[in-house]
């Protein structure tokens, strides 16, 4: 927590997207971080050597935690799909609902906290001051994943996996409008080689006939374009979020919101579904449990990942979710021998390759800029808290 955190007095602009510095190298003064070694090519020994050394100085401390936050991430995100596909088998498919109660953990930890910090009445000027600003974020986040879960209902993984990478570019794009990135062509080539390894995640779903059926594709295909839209353009918005006010904020202000629209629309379509599905303890326990502890956390590293990298790296780490997929789906296999056999479960070998492109397609991205390029944190509080918060303290 930075010190502004700590004591709030430090005088805060309003907050509007364009005053917002760019990730790379465009309104930010990096030229007191220390430059990656640069290549040489003079001999072929010395181009090498020179490209060992630039690698070597990728591994910093920060690289090495964004990287572990993001498989962590990746990672969360199968047991999260895991999760989703045993509720449906039982029977439970209320999208909006599942949502609401990892949102009321989020809200619960959180909010209170932001109270704490800001004072109860900090706390209701921040709802009148900057709540529709995280409403509107929370709009983009809920239905991204509501749009997500209804797309693979109508199409085939194919088309779902293809097309869920279009959240990439758009992550990049909003990035590139709202705060000015001006991203290094050798980012643009981490990127197109990350998505080469999806390319070759999802040839080897199709080869191993997991592609399963598309009942209604055009709809479908277009539910999952609407959702990665969405999906890449809440993420950039979070990223601009949290690297200008405190992570208990952003945070507490989703969970509430999140908790409103959630509980909102799951009234709407979902009422009827309440009486015709099953509640019991199994589904609370092996379901409802997991996915509410592990969706907060999930959330709080998202937004540290962002502080530390980028929105768009955190889109490129989720590409390795499938690999994950594919350990968890052996693990099961392994502790119950007959599903194998049953299921004609086996790992195709192109799996492994894509999780070694999609790794590479990481590396590359940073093979120019340092994290520390990719973004300014100027965490505050709301100038309108901090000024009253020293005005008291002045009183006293």
């Amino acid at each position: 927590m930075s010190d502004s955190e700590k004591n709030g007095t430090v005088k805060q602009e309003d907050f509007s997207l364009n005053s917002v510095p760019a990730h790379s190298s465009t309104l930010e003064d990096h030229s007191h971080l220390p430059s990656r070694p640069s290549i040489s090519f003079d001999s072929p020994f010395a181009f090498f050597r020179s490209l060992s050394l630039r690698f070597v100085s990728l591994w910093s401390r920060s690289f090495a935690l964004a990287f572990l936050y993001g498989q962590l991430l990746s990672s969360g995100l199968t047991v999260m799909s895991v999760i989703t596909t045993e509720l449906v088998k039982h029977d439970w498919v209320l999208p909006s609902t599942q949502t609401f109660f990892p949102y009321v953990i989020l809200c619960s930890v959180y909010t209170p906290y932001t109270i704490y910090k800001y004072g109860f009445i900090g706390w209701c000027k921040l709802i009148i001051r900057d709540g529709w600003k995280y409403f509107c974020l929370i709009l983009l986040d809920f239905e991204g994943g509501f749009l997500y879960v209804k797309a693979f209902g109508y199409t085939d993984l194919l088309s779902c996996s293809l097309l869920d990478a279009w959240n990439i570019p758009v992550c990049m794009f909003v990035c590139y409008m709202l705060i000015g990135v001006r991203y290094h062509w050798t980012q643009i080539l981490g990127a197109l080689i990350c998505i080469g390894g999806l390319g070759l995640l999802v040839a080897s779903d199709v080869a191993t006939n997991k592609n399963g059926e598309a009942p209604r594709r055009a709809e479908g295909d277009g539910f999952m374009i609407a959702a990665a839209t969405l999906y890449g353009t809440a993420n950039a918005l979070e990223e601009v979020f949290v690297r200008k006010s405190p992570i208990y904020e952003v945070l507490g202000q989703m969970g509430m919101w999140g908790m409103i629209v959630s509980a909102t629309q799951a009234s709407i379509l979902e009422h009827k579904k309440w009486m015709s599905t099953t509640w019991d303890s199994t589904t609370s326990t092996r379901f409802f449990t997991p996915e509410c502890a592990g969706v907060p956390v999930g959330y709080s590293m998202q937004m540290v990942l962002f502080r530390l990298a980028s929105s768009p790296y955190f889109n490129l780490s989720l590409l390795t979710s499938d690999f994950y997929s594919l350990l968890f789906g052996l693990s099961i296999s392994r502790a119950h021998s007959y599903e194998m056999l049953t299921h004609h479960y086996r790992p195709y070998w192109l799996y492994f390759i894509a999780f070694v492109i999609v790794i590479t397609g990481l590396v590359v991205y940073f093979c120019h800029a340092k994290l520390e390029e990719q973004g300014n944190n100027d965490i505050k509080r709301p100038h309108y808290i901090a000024n009253d918060q020293s005005n008291d303290e002045m009183k006293a």
